[in-house]
């Protein structure tokens, strides 16, 4: 939520209130500030009036101005289009230093002399509000001539962004947020009071009806107005709208969008110029009520759901003439619930709707009338067509002593009434200690005394309650079950980052699948007796059935990459339990986008092995000796940490992708003991240089590289420090042998390295694996 300090100030006088204070404030009372920010004017900025303004005789694009500064009339060259509809403008004189490195100075432009520049709103560090100069008009203040732009507190404003709690819809508005500022600063709020000035008008009910069908959940309040042709956006508003991001280039938009976020009043306008060309035309508003959905229509044509969504056609603009504004309450308790389980589209207003909307509407549609009519010289209709919901206030009976309770500290009874009254809530009766509390229709989530003591304590001042010890102490407890929570913790966070769901399923499956795919199954006499269901008949020992099942309904549902993760328990044969790890990937690894052409590449063994290395740390892979019907006999390994099979990663059998309709599909199981952090002593860093040797050998192709790993593992080298292999190559004339080489990194703790400590280290392996496997140097 974001507000200025001129903007509040149409609701409470803060003149003397400097924004350190109003930081503080805001904080203090829940409203928590997550930007503020100062918008000064350079020195310099002044009002110019265009007193004539003409084509530049060596340039097309350039307009030659005079314009009067206050102190002299200046010929000034702008390149703005938009300077021949300007009276009054913003003029950097020459001095004015906009930048550091920006400074106005006298100039000739195409040959004429040029003595300042007319300046647009982002030359003076403010937001856009157009693609020209920044045109001034008297919604600033009082129009001076040469008067200093910086002393217009409208324009050298102060934006504060503010980080809302869910349950403060009430505060999506200028006039909630200043509601709130008036019961802390104990400054009144004015209300905005506005009457018409135009005393002969037409009677609105004259040419329009409204009725209703159904029980309509809500208040709607609608007037009808002749829009005149030459609406515009003034100056403030514009800045304003382009504070908070919703400057739209409709001016009705404009003014509505301003309405709304100044009043929170949600309100729509409907198009109706084709329904009222003659005098005996007349337009029925009608809503209909329908499973708790409200349809309004207007002579038969559906124009809008009551706070949801409007239809877009009839959606008034700058070309309307007759223009049907609608304001709205719902509660949102009401609501919410309806979109969510019908899945209804919403547009951008729902989600005011849905947080709380201002349910005083009259004020919202008084001031859109006031703008309208007082700036643009529209004509309202007389009166208003009105549906009012019947609404029964809250009443929560409070006790005093409870409240201090909760608070942990005595505060005077009139003190609590004088802080609820000032929120907006009102005294229903009152004893010696208790009194009834009537909850305003703007606070939906006040439901009990712990929220009512929450309001106190925001206005009381949460740094004013004393600090007290408590009466006990709790001593950390830190052992082996919150280890192992936080070791799992850590692991999904990893599986997320590296683009997994995590799945919650039964503890039990189906054993017709078990027993299909070569898995064990828990002994008869051990099993369940009373399945949940048929398809759930007895207790897992895979967690990899459950997640297949998943994949495919969500295949189902059109998804193409579908990436999930499970911790949790299965059981052997003899019912014993263990904790493992399962994963599954299928489909396309990465979402479609314009760096792969709209052609994401399937999942493949490499991408799904980085994606398991990522979450579980670093692992070897050796050719697999596990054995179930899920797994692909020629992409298949067992995963090896500290020289123990912990689990097996597999491409998924052909066959069973097609049993569940899947595309490319890789899974993984590891036990959770295997990979969960163990204890590790400290060893010392050593401080001298390493140096990377490559060792290139021709072995027997069919040798696997865990062989030679292990081989030179055994060797146990002290000044070895790591390897890895770093590449793999055959060909014809190796017949029948393939080259592999890897890459030692040889270091010592206590000396720098001489060339026969790295010959040493190097030809003990050599010797090894050539006495071994029969290896030669390439």
């Amino acid at each position: 939520m974001i507000v200025t300090r001129s903007w509040l100030n149409n609701f409470i006088d803060i003149s003397g209130v400097s924004d350190e204070k109003l930081y503080e404030t805001f904080n203090s009372i829940g409203l928590e500030v997550d930007t503020i920010k100062k918008y000064t004017i350079p020195k310099g900025v002044v009002i110019g009036e265009v007193v004539s303004c003409e084509k530049h005789p060596n340039a097309d694009k350039l307009s030659l101005c005079k314009i009067n500064i206050g102190s002299s009339v200046e010929q000034i060259v702008c390149g703005a289009s938009n300077i021949v509809d300007a009276k009054y403008v913003a003029v950097a004189t020459v001095g004015t230093k906009l930048s550091e490195d920006f400074e106005i100075k006298p100039t000739k432009l195409r040959g004429i002399e040029s003595n300042g520049m007319v300046c647009s709103s982002t030359e003076l560090g403010l937001p856009k509000i157009n693609d020209g100069i920044m045109i001034l008009d008297e919604s600033i203040g009082k129009i001076v001539v040469g008067k200093e732009l910086n002393e217009y507190p409208k324009i050298a404003d102060t934006l504060i962004g503010l980080d809302l709690t869910p349950n403060r819809g009430d505060c999506l508005s200028i006039y909630g947020v200043a509601r709130d500022l008036s019961a802390s600063l104990n400054i009144p709020i004015n209300k905005l009071e506005y009457e018409s000035n135009h005393l002969l008008k037409i009677g609105l009910a004259r040419v329009a009806e409204l009725r209703a069908i159904g029980t309509v959940n809500g208040s709607l309040r609608y007037t009808l107005a002749n829009i005149d042709s030459s609406l515009y956006t003034s100056t403030v508003i514009a800045l304003r709208l382009a504070f908070i991001d919703r400057l739209e280039d409709d001016n009705l938009s404009n003014i509505i969008n301003y309405t709304i976020h100044t009043t929170g009043v949600i309100l729509r306008a409907y198009d109706v110029s084709n329904m009222l060309k003659g005098e005996e035309d007349k337009i029925t508003i009608l809503l209909s009520t329908i499973n708790g959905i409200t349809y309004v229509k207007i002579n038969g044509e559906e124009f809008a759901t009551v706070g949801i969504s409007q239809n877009s056609r009839f959606k008034a603009t700058d070309n309307s003439d007759k223009v049907i504004f609608e304001a709205s309450y719902i509660n949102p308790n009401t609501i919410i619930d309806i979109v969510a389980s019908k899945n209804l589209k919403t547009d951008e207003l729902y989600y005011n709707v849905s947080r709380g909307s201002e349910p005083n509407i009259l004020i919202g549609i008084k001031y859109l009338t006031y703008l309208l009519e007082s700036y643009n010289d529209c004509r309202f209709f007389d009166g208003f067509l009105t549906f009012e919901e019947d609404f029964e206030p809250l009443i929560i009976t409070v006790n005093h002593r409870e409240i201090s309770e909760f608070i942990g500290q005595t505060i005077e009874k009139t003190y609590i009434l004088n802080i609820l009254t000032s929120l907006g809530f009102k005294i229903h009766s009152s004893s010696e200690d208790a009194f009834g509390v009537i909850v305003p229709q703007f606070r939906h989530d006040i439901k009990n005394i712990q929220d009512v003591t929450e309001e106190i304590v925001r206005i009381f001042g949460i740094n004013n309650i004393q600090s007290k010890p408590m009466n006990f102490t709790e001593k950390p407890r830190i052992n082996s079950i919150s280890y192992l929570y936080h070791a799992k913790k850590e692991l999904r966070e990893r599986a997320i980052a590296s683009s997994f769901y995590e799945t919650v399923s039964y503890a039990f499956t189906d054993k017709s699948l078990l027993k299909k795919y070569n898995f064990p199954t828990v002994k008869e006499e051990l099993d369940i007796i009373n399945p949940i269901t048929e398809d759930l008949n007895t207790l897992r020992t895979t967690l990899l059935i459950n997640l297949l099942n998943a994949v495919k309904r969500n295949v189902s549902y059109s998804k193409k990459s579908i990436a999930l993760f499970e911790i949790g328990t299965i059981f052997s044969e003899n019912r014993e339990e263990r904790e493992v790890l399962s994963l599954i990937f299928s489909g396309k690894q990465e979402k479609e986008s314009v760096i792969n052409c709209g052609k994401p590449k399937n999942i493949d063994f490499e991408t799904f092995i980085q994606k398991l290395s990522s979450i579980i740390g670093d692992f070897e892979l050796r050719a697999g000796i596990v054995q179930n019907g899920l797994l692909h006999p020629y992409q298949l390994a067992d995963i090896i940490i500290n020289e123990e099979i912990c689990g097996f990663v597999s491409k998924l059998h052909p066959t069973v992708a097609d049993d569940f309709d899947l595309s490319d599909t890789f899974i993984a199981e590891i036990s959770l003991d295997a990979i969960l952090p163990k204890h590790i002593n400290a060893s010392n860093i050593s401080k001298f240089q390493g140096v990377y040797k490559d060792l290139s050998l021709v072995i027997d192709k069919n040798l696997p590289y865990n062989q030679v790993s292990t081989a030179i593992a055994h060797l146990k080298l002290p000044l070895l420090k790591k390897y890895y292999p770093i590449d793999i190559y055959e060909d014809e004339s190796l017949k029948g042998h393939k080259s592999l080489t890897v890459r030692l990194f040889i270091q010592s703790d206590e000396k720098t390295l001489e060339d026969r400590d790295i010959d040493e280290t190097v030809n003990k392996i050599l010797e090894t694996l050539k006495e071994q496997y029969g290896a030669e140097l390439r």
